[in-house]
């Protein structure tokens, strides 16, 4: 289940690397003691959208749009009853309006397009590789991390999965997006993927790839 949410126009310069700001936001409205921190992120949030750069920063004049998904109910009615009382976000921003929008029927849609750059990255003995979309793994990691995430929450495994990204589209390529002080190398590039309704909307809202808690691979 998805929150729409829009907000105000912002009193400050937003930062370009605002995600930790986002990130913090949404852990707010969660709880300080909620059961989603330093958990496999079963939700997903997008970017804000309706941006304009403006010197060293965003400003968004006519107020930001952004989306909260979560495939457990709980959490998310959980943060709609925090942005009734703490609206309140960064830079000035408050949310002024909050829409659910249910889980769509997928069942006959595989191309996807991203709200937020895709990560994909594994342990490696130089550290940490990150995995571009040219590299012919992506696919198979991003399949991986969503099993993982189905077993979890105990849906049935998927034998018709198949994920990839959408290698035609003519802007794809790759931010390199920090997080504090940790940079990581995502994927901007749509995504098709095969599998049954259940399946394709859970990743809907769970996002694909790695750290959907912090930002990163949210899909619409």
């Amino acid at each position: 289940m998805r929150l729409n949410l829009h907000t105000s126009n912002n009193d400050l310069t937003i930062p370009f690397n605002y995600q930790q700001k986002l990130t913090g936001v949404l852990h707010k409205w969660l709880g300080e003691n909620n059961n989603e921190h330093g958990e496999t992120s079963l939700y997903s949030f997008s970017w804000l959208r309706n941006t304009q750069k403006r010197g060293n920063g965003l400003i968004c004049a006519k107020g930001a749009s952004l989306f909260l998904s979560f495939h457990d109910t709980k959490p998310l009615k959980n943060v709609l009853s925090s942005i009734r009382t703490q609206p309140e976000m960064f830079c000035g921003m408050v949310v002024e309006d909050v829409t659910i929008e249910e889980d769509p029927d997928l069942t006959y849609q595989e191309h996807f397009n991203i709200a937020s750059p895709i990560l994909i990255k594994r342990p490696s003995e130089s550290g940490t590789t990150e995995y571009l979309f040219d590299n012919p793994d992506c696919g198979k990691l991003m399949e991986e991390t969503l099993r993982t995430k189905m077993k979890i929450t105990g849906l049935p495994d998927d034998e018709t999965l198949h994920i990839e990204f959408d290698l035609s589209y003519a802007k794809k390529k790759t931010k390199l997006v920090w997080y504090g002080d940790i940079s990581n190398r995502a994927n901007i590039c749509p995504v098709i993927i095969q599998g049954t309704n259940l399946t394709k909307q859970f990743a809907w809202n769970v996002g694909l790839g790695n750290c959907t808690g912090i930002g990163f691979g949210s899909i619409y």
